[in-house]
């Protein structure tokens, strides 16, 4: 009799036990980790305000995000290429190149967030507070939207607005008045003007010229690149009269240009917004920031082009992952790119905030009141086109840079201009071509 009451109780005490360890199973089967690999190519804390970010999100949905800083762009393509080679996707989220969108279709592990989108409350309203310039670069040829912009930016004109003023020279608004301003920037005993295009990357800030000459290098079909156009040829004739003018020095490096202008050794530069907050806080002059006056002078006088750049958030799956993380990494992306979150990061990285919403909301309200600097990126978009993306974009690009360093170095005659750009315009158009 007290065995069988003994094992009774003990099947009573074994049920309610299994009913104590159901919830914490059922919980523990369901925390979801959201993987993000983020990279940076500016100065500031980015490491510990993408952790601050992953901590916030946490406490407000409870999803863990384990934010991991992969390095530079590159460094983060190589990370989710070995773990697509190997089979094991961990990344769920990554801040990638914009202008990677159609390399990460055509491989096949990233979704759209198209769906996602349609299925907001508004989703009209959440796409129309992107800035079109930047939105340009998530949509595929259908229209599309593929990835969310975050960490963006663009090209502009920084001067040192003291030198300007003591030589009487004003602020440059086409290209004619670019060089004119930087001869006579030069004979007050300075460099006038660097044009950070020296290397191995030069077409990110060719575009601009492009661009300002009325024929980008890309439209909306990734299938068309036009490099051998009279658009290009006039842009690469206008640098060749600034080496003729004021000397090869005028041809500059990338990561040297933003020292030598806060030294004083040079009045202008073309660089990226990522670099303004270094030269605000260091440069011991008022510091001047424009539109790039990179084209002939149009019916109002100026000559404005820019392309844009910086990253976008993907969402990677390799068809492992389920719903459920697949939402959380949503999720995770809607936090990212909501004013509030632009706002913050905006202020703290020196990119341009995506969404036009953000610039109403302190800290990057009160920033720009404080410097004004900083909204003239934002501006300019008015004027900006999508950056180089098409099939093949890797290819491709390797062939513009690669044609235009050969070029505006002077490895080759300038007489060779034209040959060199058909030539790469040939190159390009045979590899586009089974994507017609």
């Amino acid at each position: 009799m007290h065995l069988k009451r003994d094992m009774l109780r003990f099947a009573l005490l074994l049920a309610f036990a299994m009913l104590l360890i159901a919830p914490l199973s059922a919980t523990a089967q369901e925390e979801i980790v959201v993987d993000l690999y983020f990279p940076t190519a500016v100065d500031g804390p980015i490491v510990a305000t993408i952790e601050e970010y992953a901590d916030r999100f946490e406490e407000q949905t409870g999803i863990t995000v384990n934010a991991v800083y992969t390095g530079d762009y590159n460094g983060t393509r190589d990370a989710i290429q070995t773990e697509t080679a190997s089979g094991e996707l961990i990344v769920d989220v990554a801040v990638m190149l914009a202008i990677d969108l159609f390399s990460f279709i055509e491989e096949g592990y990233i979704v759209p967030v198209q769906p996602y989108i349609d299925s907001l409350e508004d989703p009209e309203a959440y796409v129309s507070d992107f800035f079109p310039a930047f939105l340009a670069n998530s949509v595929d040829a259908e229209g599309t939207i593929w990835s969310v912009p975050f960490q963006r930016s663009t090209p502009v004109l920084i001067y040192n607005a003291e030198l300007l003023e003591a030589a009487g020279v004003a602020v440059p608004t086409n290209n004619e008045e670019l060089l004119a301003a930087a001869q006579a920037l030069q004979a007050e005993g300075v460099a006038g003007f660097y044009l950070p295009v020296a290397g191995v990357f030069p077409s990110w800030l060719f575009q601009s010229f492009l661009a300002a000459y009325g024929q980008p290098l890309v439209d909306d079909n990734p299938t068309h690149v036009y490099f051998n156009t009279p658009e290009a040829l006039a842009a690469l004739e206008y640098i060749e009269t600034l080496k003729t003018e004021l000397g090869p020095d005028v041809i500059s490096e990338w990561g040297e240009t933003p020292a030598a202008f806060i030294a004083g050794d040079v009045a202008m530069i073309y660089h990226t917004t990522g670099s303004l907050t270094n030269i605000l806080t260091n440069a011991p002059f008022e510091v001047g920031v424009a539109y790039l006056a990179s084209g002939p002078a149009g019916e109002d006088g100026t000559g404005y082009g820019a392309p844009t750049g910086g990253g976008n958030l993907y969402i990677f799956d390799d068809g492992s992952k389920s719903e459920a993380e697949l939402e959380a990494a949503w999720q995770l992306i809607q936090f990212l790119s909501s004013p509030e979150i632009q706002s913050e990061w905006g202020a703290a990285s020196g990119y341009v905030a995506a969404r036009v919403s953000a610039w109403e909301l302190d800290p990057l309200a009160a920033l720009v009141t404080e410097r004004p600097q900083y909204a003239v990126a934002r501006d300019q978009l008015e004027f900006a086109v999508k950056e180089f993306s098409a099939y093949r974009t890797i290819d491709i690009q390797n062939i513009i840079n690669t044609t235009l360093a050969r070029i505006i170095s002077g490895e080759v005659a300038f007489e060779e201009a034209p040959a060199l750009l058909e030539e790469a315009q040939a190159q390009i158009d045979e590899l586009l071509a089974e994507y017609e």
